[in-house]
């Protein structure tokens, strides 16, 4: 019994010895590892620990300004009130939404839109309720913001253009990143309320330059997300502002002056391409878009058949009609034709088996002549008579058909039709109908209302002009027009002529001591009618009215060209456009009391007329869809 006994004890002494020192294998482990953490993982893990207790709630940047050329604000920031929701603040979410419906006027749209929100919102996340808020709503929400845990009242910025929809097509507007947008970028700064990047315009292409750095409020926060207390914040960075080559005098002006029509006008600096202004009306006002359109506004906006939406400076493409003349006489002289050279028009030309009509029977007329009183018979003629793949180069050459890389707008460039052309794409031979069409700037040809200010800036200049819209853009070396200076100075006597001599033009004179203006008016057909009266009953069926010109006629500072859809003849209603808005450039008095009793006839200035329509809009999204039908 006793040895037994013994065995016993040894045997349990044994266990005891092999147990403890598993014990303290794993004591030893684990003290090594947490010696481990705490020493040498103990930065990470703070880092770590940090994130879990403190997050960041981005606070949007203040958007870039965008300047004209002497500083004058076209797109800024101004103070608003907004009011958003901390979901894990509520304590009756029903309750309060219903509270704020009531102060803020919201739809249903924008309660449905709130409460689906709240539901996918989680922990500190704002919610947007609304922006833009009126004081007196905002002042309304604040003062009952203690019976209104969750609810955040707060100054904020939003985008305002001074000019409304003067500018609408130059810069664009902003809105709120899409869910395409996000997906894009995988920025989070796209999913704060409040954030808003450009859509449209400059305000899309110069979005780098004018977004600016988002800043941060620091808070500390449970595990589970709700707040324990606000720290430090963390500034934004404000966008860099933008200064253009823009005069928003003359850019106000001009959409003033185009009053009800649909059209476009460009104006340049000869010496430097600089664009002066780039105006497409009618136009939608930006600041509407920035505060968020409603589906009435944008469907009165997308089936009105002016266009609005349409950027035409870049985006029209229209014929040239005889604007085009003064670049194809200038190829005829590069080719060896004597500008002393007559040609009969007894009313037209017969090419093949088809009579082509001109406007007037001008009998016998030289180049100087034909320019002056735009003979279609004459550039028929000579077009006949001269290689149409150089004359076309030429026409290309001064800007009809180009495309300027140095703007940073998308643009269609049309089209200035060559034999090598029309056999790529229509499979056929170049005939002399081809030629008669274009050297009239009719056919296939297509340009924009850029290119139609380009061609006479550089018959104006003598140089290669490029236009340009952005004043910090380093300037390049500009080249010289390659073509004999004595030609140049027929072309542009003739055009001095259009408009003080006996041209087609004569009633658009400069009313300026000393200055004259050079020009070039041009109707293109848009529909093949035999009676005038016909197009004259539908304005969808009129014919374009364009004009061309620089000034003063023997030392150009300044080119403009400008279309008017529909308009009929250009010397009637592009011209006068063009003598104002150029009166402008020389004596801005003057052009503003000429501009006066116009607007007193078409029932008022641009901001009121646009007032007008934002009425319109707002009366229209307040019948319900059954009246309105």
């Amino acid at each position: 019994m006793r040895f037994t006994s013994v065995h016993q004890s040894l045997t349990f002494s044994r266990r005891m010895l092999v147990v403890g020192g598993a014990q303290a294998a794993v004591a030893g482990a684990l003290v090594a590892r947490l010696g481990w953490l705490s020493v040498k993982e103990n930065q990470k893990y703070n880092l770590l620990s940090e994130d879990n207790r403190v997050q960041m709630i981005l606070v949007p940047p203040r958007r870039g300004w965008i300047v004209d050329r002497g500083g004058k604000p076209i797109a800024i920031n101004r103070s608003d009130f907004r009011v958003d929701l901390i979901p894990d603040q509520l304590k009756d979410a029903g309750r309060t939404v219903a509270i704020l419906t009531e102060l803020l006027a919201l739809t249903p749209d924008e309660v449905d839109r709130i409460n689906r929100d709240i539901k996918a919102a989680r922990g500190y996340q704002p919610v947007q309720v609304a922006e833009n808020v009126p004081y007196e709503r905002y002042a309304a929400v604040t003062v009952r913001l203690p019976e209104l845990p969750g609810v955040q009242p707060m100054r904020g910025f939003s985008r305002f253009y001074p000019a409304g929809p003067a500018v609408a097509h130059l810069v664009g507007y902003v809105g709120t990143p899409s869910a395409e947008d996000y997906q894009k970028s995988k920025d989070p700064l796209f999913l704060t309320p409040g954030f808003k990047i450009g859509k449209q315009g400059l305000e899309k292409t110069l979005e780098p330059n004018l977004r600016g750095t988002p800043g941060g409020q620091r808070i500390e926060v449970t595990a589970s997300g709700r707040l324990v207390k606000e720290l430090d914040p963390k500034p934004d960075r404000s966008g860099g502002t933008v200064q253009l080559t823009i005069d928003a005098g003359l850019q106000e002006y001009v959409a003033r002056r185009m009053g009800d029509n649909s059209g476009a006008l460009v104006a340049l600096d000869v010496d430097t391409g600089d664009t002066l202004a780039f105006v497409s009306m009618p136009a939608f006002d930006p600041n509407s878009f920035s505060a968020g359109i409603g589906r009435t506004e944008w469907r009165m906006l997308s089936e009105d058949d002016h266009k609005p939406l349409i950027n035409k400076v870049s985006q029209g493409l229209y014929p040239s009609g005889s604007t085009i003349k003064p670049a194809m006489a200038l190829a005829f002289l590069k080719q060896g034709i004597d500008p002393r050279q007559r040609v009969f028009c007894p009313g037209g030309l017969r090419i093949g088996n088809r009579f082509f009509s001109c406007d007037a029977r001008h009998g016998s007329v030289d180049m100087h002549v034909a320019i002056e009183r735009s003979c279609n018979t004459y550039f028929w003629a000579m077009g006949l008579r001269t290689d149409p793949e150089l004359t076309t180069e030429m026409v290309n050459y001064l800007g009809y058909g180009q495309e300027f890389d140095q703007l940073p707008i998308s643009q269609r460039y049309g089209t200035m039709p060559n034999p090598k052309w029309l056999e790529k794409k229509y499979k056929r031979k170049w005939q002399g109908f081809d030629s008669a069409n274009t050297s009239i700037g009719q056919g296939y040809v297509l340009i924009n209302p850029l290119q139609l200010a380009v061609m006479p800036g550089r018959l104006a200049s003598g140089k290669l002009i490029q236009p340009r819209l952005l004043a910090g853009a380093r300037r390049q070396r500009i080249a010289p027009v390659a073509v004999d200076p004595e030609h140049l100075a027929i072309v542009r006597n003739a055009m001095a002529a259009v408009v003080n001599g006996s041209g087609t033009a004569v009633g658009s004179k400069l009313p300026l001591d000393g200055i004259q203006m050079a020009g070039k008016t041009g109707t293109a057909q848009v529909f093949r009618l035999t009676a005038r009266g016909v197009a004259n009953s539908n304005w969808a069926l009129r014919d374009h009215a364009l004009f061309i010109a620089f000034a003063p006629a023997d030392k150009p500072k300044y080119a403009i060209g400008c279309i008017i859809e529909h308009g009929g003849f250009g010397a009637s209603a592009a011209a006068p456009i063009v003598r104002d808005s150029m009166t402008y450039l020389f004596d801005q008095e003057k052009a503003w009391a000429t501009l006066e009793p116009l607007e007193k006839q078409w029932g008022g200035s641009l901001a009121e007329r646009n007032a007008r329509q934002a009425a319109a809009f707002k009366a229209a999204a307040q019948v319900p869809p059954a009246a309105s039908a």
